[in-house]
Parts: C-alpha cells; sequence; structure tokens
C-alpha cells in the first residue's frame, strides 16, 4: 500500500477591506471580504516541509489591500478576477487560484436640512445596507487558461402572506401536516449563477438577476418551495442569456397559524408563530441544456 498527496490548496481566508473613494467632498464606500486559495507545485511544503514553492497567505492579504489601492474595487468579480490572474501570471508554482468575495451593502444617509445647513446632501453618511449580500466566486488558471465566475448573493429574505399552497403529498403513518391552500410561504434565499465567460456586465447582470430572483418568488402562485425555486432560476435564464445555470438553496422560514380558538377569537390567517427550526430546506438548479459543464465552478 502507498500513501499519496492528494488534491490540496492553501490561503488567506476573510480578508476585509472597505475601500473609500472619495470624489471631491462625496465618498463612496465597497465593503467586501476576499477569501484567496491557490494549488500548483506544492507536494514538496506537504511532503518535506520545503516552503520554496509558497507565497505566504499573509502576502495574498498585502496583495489584497494594496490591489484596493492601486485598482479601486469596482464590480466585485472584477476585482476577483485581477486578484486571481495576479497570482497565477506572478508566480511560475501557482497554477490555478481561487478568490471569493462578499460584498455588504451600504446605503447613503440623507440629510432633509442639508440644504438650509449650506451642506451637501447624503456625501459621507452611510448607513448598512440590510442583511443582503453579493458574492462572487472566481476560479482562473491565468494568462489563456481556463475560467470561470459565478456570481450570487445570499440572505435575501422574502415572504408572500398568501398565494401559496401545499397538498398531495405523501401521507404515511407518521405524518402529521394538514394540507392547506393558503399559508405564508417565506424564505431566505442562497442564490449562485454561472456565466458563459468571464466578459460580463456585472452590475446590470446582477442587478437584473436580483430583480428576476424577486419577480418570480413574487408572481409564481406556489404549490411548492421546489416549484417557486425553478420559476425563480428560470426567470434568469430567459433573461440573462449570459447566465447559463443558477443553483438555489432556500429554506422553508415555516410559519404556523396560532390556534386563538380558546380565547373565543377566529384566525383567519392573520396571526402566525414564526418558527426558526427544524426548517425544510430545498435546493436545486436550473441550467440550459447546452450549459458546458464546469463542476469546478462552484467549489
Amino acid at each position: 500500500m502507498a500513501i499519496v498527496l492528494g488534491p490540496n490548496r492553501y490561503g488567506k481566508a476573510e480578508t476585509r477591506v472597505v475601500r473609500v473613494t472619495k470624489d471631491g467632498g462625496v465618498h463612496r464606500i465597497k465593503d467586501c471580504n476576499v477569501s484567496v486559495s491557490l494549488s500548483g507545485d506544492m507536494d514538496e511544503v506537504h511532503l518535506t516541509g520545503d516552503n520554496a514553492a509558497v507565497l505566504p497567505t499573509d502576502t495574498q492579504k498585502n496583495t489584497v489591500f494594496a490591489f484596493a489601492k492601486k485598482y479601486g474595487i469596482g464590480e466585485i468579480e472584477e476585482f476577483a478576477l485581477l486578484l486571481a490572474r495576479h497570482f497565477v501570471d506572478s508566480q511560475p508554482t501557482i497554477h490555478h487560484a481561487r478568490v471569493e468575495v462578499e460584498e455588504y451593502s451600504w446605503e447613503r444617509i440623507p440629510v432633509e436640512d442639508a440644504p438650509h445647513l449650506g451642506l451637501r446632501d447624503e456625501q459621507h453618511s452611510f448607513v448598512r445596507g440590510g442583511t443582503e449580500v453579493r458574492t462572487a466566486l472566481v476560479h482562473s488558471d491565468g494568462g489563456d487558461g481556463e475560467e470561470s465566475v459565478v456570481s450570487g448573493l445570499k440572505n435575501l429574505v422574502v415572504l408572500n402572506s398568501t398565494g401559496s399552497e401545499f397538498y398531495g403529498y405523501i401521507e404515511d403513518e407518521y405524518t402529521t401536516l394538514a394540507p392547506t391552500h393558503d399559508r405564508i410561504l417565506a424564505t431566505e434565499v442562497t442564490a449562485r449563477w454561472r456565466h458563459r465567460g468571464t466578459d460580463s456586465g456585472w452590475g446590470r447582470s446582477y442587478r437584473d438577476a436580483r430583480r428576476c430572483l424577486l419577480e418570480a418568488f413574487a408572481e409564481t402562485h406556489s404549490l411548492s418551495l421546489q416549484q417557486t425555486l425553478y420559476q425563480m432560476g428560470r426567470r434568469v435564464l430567459n433573461e440573462r442569456r449570459e447566465i447559463v445555470e443558477v443553483r438555489m438553496a432556500m429554506p422553508n422560514k415555516h410559519h404556523f397559524v396560532v390556534d386563538l380558538s380558546p380565547f373565543g377569537m377566529d384566525n383567519d390567517n392573520e396571526v402566525f408563530f414564526a418558527a426558526d427550526r427544524p426548517y425544510g430546506l430545498i435546493e436545486g438548479a436550473v441550467l440550459d441544456d447546452d450549459a458546458p459543464q464546469v463542476p469546478n465552478a462552484w467549489i
């Protein structure tokens, strides 16, 4: 029996970088979390401890900060591609780079009396834009090698207060769930979508994909969360042809009608108990039938 080294990678995880761009007195904020993983000629560092092929993870962190200063941070897909290509092209022992970026939104704070006070409105004050997070995952072999870009979002909480049913499912000796033709449907969407290439208009593509997800959720009369998931992914692929595959994870955030009869009250789907666990977890992918297979794009 022989023991051999298997697939491996290393890098600096979760470098939090905040870039302030100043246009006179008007500032813009980019708040990102960047994780880098590199792979290549790394046998000796594992087998003998020889670090000659290793670019230190501290250097990777410093590169993130230096690139934020030198190039700014525009669309996070562009920033991730810039970093990934740099690591592969600048180091002969590194053959592949994986860069993942999360972006946290900030919104300007309007100042109602700013004009009366001789101030410019919304110039350098911000409020955090909620829990939703934009994501990007890039793989690059550098130069003319293979590359892939997966954009996405997470923590997008949505709810329909009606227009959702659930019935006709398998019932066995352990089933207690009653069929319903009117329920709250709520979920926290994690969605990722794979691009055909690496030259999309990232900002417009992201905004439209997000809009498609929300519109399909709102407009689908749901017979199951699985059906809703499919319609959301289908809408994205129909409207954004640069996207070839959408993968989603959607936990069912259950809302149970409270029995108010002990108090002599009716409850026509007006008062609910929101349960956080256990929850149903619905996951699935929707893709074009001609989508190129790039399995490692997602990991």
